[in-house]
Parts: C-alpha cells; structure tokens; sequence
C-alpha cells in the first residue's frame, strides 16, 4: 500500500514538474484554433497537446480582451469539455458569437495560454460587418410554358432582420445584377411590401413577359443587402388572376409545437384592405369558396395586417384549419378563401417543459414578424421540448390571472417564467409585480410544477417610442433592477439580463430593432443561455 502511494505521489510530481517547467514549454502552449461551415453545422478544430489534457471550448459574447486570463461569468454563454481536439456546434447560436479553446490539465486550467478567438462570421468568409449583406431568393417562377396570370403571387425566402422590401420591375434582365443599386432601365418598384411575397399587379403593362427582383431593407429604408437574382414572368392575360391570400407559415418541421395563442401570416392579396381569418374545427366544406365554413369556431377582421394574432388559447385536443380572405374598401370580399393551413393541438407536448410571459415569450421581432415566424422564437433554439404559452401584450397581472386556465391543463413539469417588462414600461411598481410573480410561483409549487425565473432583458425606450410611439416610465432602470433582484433570490433562475446589456445598461439595437423584442440574434442568446443552465436548475 506504501508502495502504491509512494508511485502515485512520485507520478504526479513529475507531471507537474512537467506542466511548470519552461524548458519543456507546457505552460506557454496556445491552440490554434480554426472553425469551418458545413452541412449546417459549425467545425471547431485545434491542435492536439502532446500530453494527457482535456480541452474546454467557450462560447463568448464579446471578444476576449487578452489570452491569458478567464473572462468574466456573465460573458461566457456556454462552455463544452472534450477529449478529442475537435467540436461540432449547431447553426443555433447568434452568428456574433466569439469562441476559443484552452487545454486543461489536473493542476492548470488553462494549461498555457487561451487560443486565438473567432467569431463565427469569420467561417463564413465574411467579416461581421457585412455579414447580412445578403440576397433573397425568389421562389416563384413563370416560364413560357407555366405563366402567370396579370396577377402573380412573386414569393422568396426570408431575409433576417428585413423590415419590408423592394421590388422592381424591368423590361430585360438588369445591367447591374446583384447590385445595391437600381436598375436605369427600372419600369416601376414597390417598397409597400411587409412579408416575403407580393400580388403583383402587370395590367398597366403592354408586354407579355416582364422580370423581377428584390432587396431587403431596414427599419430606416436602408438595404440589407443586395438584389436578388432576377427572375422573369411570363403573363397569359386569358387567365384567371390571382384572388386568395397565400398562408405564410414559417414553422419549422419538426420542431416546436404552435404557441397556445396561435398567430397566423399570410401574403396579402391585390385590392385588399381588410382581412378576415376563420378557424374552422374541420377541414372547410367549401374549399375556396367565399362563404363561411360550417366548421367556424372562431374569426377575426384585421386592417392593414398580413398577420392575426388569436384571441383565444387553443388549448382543447385536436387538429384545428384556418384560412384568410381579403375584403376591399366597400366591405366585399376581394375572392375566396386561401387554402386551409392546418395546425395540431397536443397537450402531452407541454408535459416536460413550457414557456410562460408576454410578447418576448411568445415571438415576434423586427417589427414585421409575429409568432407565426418561428425564426423569432427563442424556444425553437432550445435542446429539449418545450410548449409555448406566451400572450403578447400580458402584463404581470393578466399572467397570474390567466395561470390555471392557460398552464395547469399542460401539466408541465418545468415552467420557464419571464414576465413584468409591460407592467414596469408601463409605470406598474416593481413591488407589484413581484407580488405578482411570488403568486405565480406560489401556483407552481402548489402543482408541483418546478417554476424557473428569467431575469428581464433591459429595453431601449427610445427605440421603443421611436417604432410604437409609446412612452416608457423614466425610472423603469430602477424598477428593472429592483425586479431582477427578486429574480435573483429564487431557487431556481436564469440570469439573462447581463448578456443584453450596453453600456447605458440598455438593450442595444442589434439585438432588437424596436427596443424591446428581440430579433432573431437575440433569442438564440436567450436560448443557449437557458440551454447551458438547464441541467444545473432541473437537477
């Protein structure tokens, strides 16, 4: 037995001579760290220290300062431990995030020197401030011999963060293809474009073939990037045009079930003002028609609007349609009904986990997206399953008020809780919002569901005045602070707000362009932060 311990105290001795010793050059190794982009996947990569060593790789939300020191808790998102000298990370972390790599050992952690940071805008070849100069992709087509009608639905995927976009119509293909700047032989343009889709409009056109294209802008009218491709059109003028909304639906296969107050999107039609959105409990009797279904349990008439929030939860079992018709300025139906889009309500889906707040929880950003846009979700980046029982517009009151209707019929084991932002905006004081939060978490424990707090992420008044128009409370900082410091006394929680400070302790725009949701950027922060402490609040 001496003998054993004599071998293991000799053993590591001389590993760690071995760690300090300069002539050996431990303690000044630095990986190299490389990262590369593919199959919608991140690769991180370094070189192997020739001695034993795990490595820990940092997800960051700033770039390091120095190589030689920790940063501080509330900068490191996520950490991972691995033996190999490689990592595979998913496409769910914000793309401004900074990642490094240290060799650990039993006495040094680090063993040597942090490795150089990257970002991983760097891996996709371009530097982060043009990143999202990018181009959408027009996903409609007419050729010869498909054309489209004097009234074609012109659809392309997503841009990011685009506020509405721009249109242009050429009689030939563009001198300037994939340019930031119009084309000089532009026919006519649209900005008045909210969603990924426009009912043009070709009757003042003489031609029987004409092409398009398309550019994201800002809030301010700013591209995003550049024009898309151009794609032509090809008008058949004998055929019918287009009458019926398209059903806009961003959900994300195999992901996250619809949000308990559903939000619906569509891409508006020619001629339309208003619209109104049926639900119906069984696919309609009259496809099309422009009749009310026999199956309504529900619609709702909207102004100005490509999308419909639900007033109501839908929370009773069972598979529910909807659909949308546009109304003109005289009240009469534009034509029939879109086509039924089809949503599935399962209650066992929330018996794990569920999400419980305002508008931040339920979805939405960048102005022109509602939770219909699952992009804007933070839940979709979560690593386990989860149902969203968000209600934009709740205040901390109307969450407690709505807690046994809306969450006890979900049995959740875990409820995530983030709420107060509207009642403290709005003047309500922090002692009653606490009281209201102390409620609901009273609610869970009597129901034995485990409630897990989220700190409130700060808002930027002046942006919030500046796309709402709406005041915020001078003394909202103090509040804010007052309600997180009853947060951070809970149990269980999760400190997000210091990921999301400026140094006005604001919300910075590049994580909400309103100043007070945020965009895409922003909720998969919120979510690999919750991601990276899940395990440590469910045990």
């Amino acid at each position: 037995m001496k003998r054993f311990l004599f071998i293991t105290l000799l053993t590591v001795t001389m590993l760690y001579v071995l760690e300090v010793s300069e002539a050996v050059g431990l303690n000044t190794f630095k990986p190299q760290l490389e990262m590369s982009h593919t199959d919608n996947e991140y690769v991180l990569k370094w070189p192997r220290l020739p001695y034993p060593a795990y490595y820990e790789v940092e997800a960051l939300s700033n770039p390091p300062t120095n190589d030689d020191k920790k940063v501080d808790s509330t900068q490191r998102i996520a950490s991972y431990r691995t033996w190999k000298n490689q990592l595979h990370i998913d496409e769910n972390f914000p793309f401004h995030t900074y990642w490094r790599v240290s060799a650990q050992t039993l006495f040094h952690k680090p063993l040597g020197k942090y490795s150089n940071h990257i970002s991983m805008t760097e891996a996709n070849g371009k530097p982060a401030d043009v990143f999202d100069k990018i181009k959408p992709e027009p996903t409609s087509f007419y050729p010869a011999d498909a054309p489209a009608s004097i009234r074609p639905m012109l659809t392309w995927d997503v841009v990011p963060g685009a506020v509405y976009y721009e249109v242009e119509f050429l009689p030939s293909l563009p001198e300037n293809p994939n340019d930031i700047l119009p084309s000089t032989s532009q026919l006519r343009l649209t900005r008045e474009v909210f969603t990924n889709g426009y009912n043009a409009d070709f009757s003042w056109f003489e031609g029987n073939h004409i092409f398009w294209r398309v550019r994201a802008l800002n809030q301010n009218g700013t591209p995003l990037g550049v024009f898309s491709d151009t794609a032509e059109v090809w008008i058949d003028r004998n055929l019918i045009p287009v009458t019926k909304p398209l059903p806009n639906n961003h959900q994300k296969l195999n992901t996250q079930p619809t949000p308990l107050y559903p939000a619906y999107a569509w891409i508006p039609v020619f001629g339309a003002i208003s619209y109104e959105v049926e639900l119906t409990s069984q696919p309609p009797e009259n496809p099309n028609g422009v009749e009310a279904s026999s199956y309504r349990i529900w619609s709702k008439i909207v102004t100005g609007l490509n999308d419909c929030y639900d007033d109501n939860p839908r929370i009773t079992p069972g598979k529910y349609y909807w659909r949308v018709r546009g109304i003109d300025a005289g009240g009469n139906p534009v034509g029939g009904y879109s086509d039924a889009a089809e949503f599935e309500v399962d209650l066992t889906r929330g018996q794990y986990a569920a999400t419980f707040g305002d508008s931040i929880t339920h979805g939405g950003g960048a102005i022109s997206y509602s939770p219909a846009d699952f992009d804007y979700s933070y839940q979709t980046y979560l690593q386990f399953p989860v149902v969203n029982l968000g209600k934009s517009g709740d205040t901390s009151e109307a969450m407690l008020a709505r807690f046994d209707q809306d969450v006890l019929p979900f049995k959740p084991k875990y409820l995530i809780i983030l709420g107060g932002t509207n009642s403290l905006r709005g003047g309500v004081p922090a002692a009653q919002v606490i009281s209201d939060l102390a409620a609901i978490r009273d609610k869970c424990l009597t129901n034995g569901i485990r409630p897990i707090f989220l700190t409130l992420p700060p808002i930027n008044p002046e942006a919030i005045y500046e796309v709402f128009k709406e005041e915020t409370v001078d003394n909202w900082r103090t509040e804010f602070d007052t309600v997180n410091q009853f947060i951070r006394q809970q149990r269980y929680f999760i400190d997000i707000e210091p990921y999301f400070l400026d140094s006005d302790r604001a919300l910075p725009n590049h994580f909400a362009i309103d100043g007070l949701h945020p965009d895409i950027e922003g909720k998969k922060l919120m979510a690999q932060i919750i991601n990276a402490h899940w395990t440590r609040v469910v045990r």
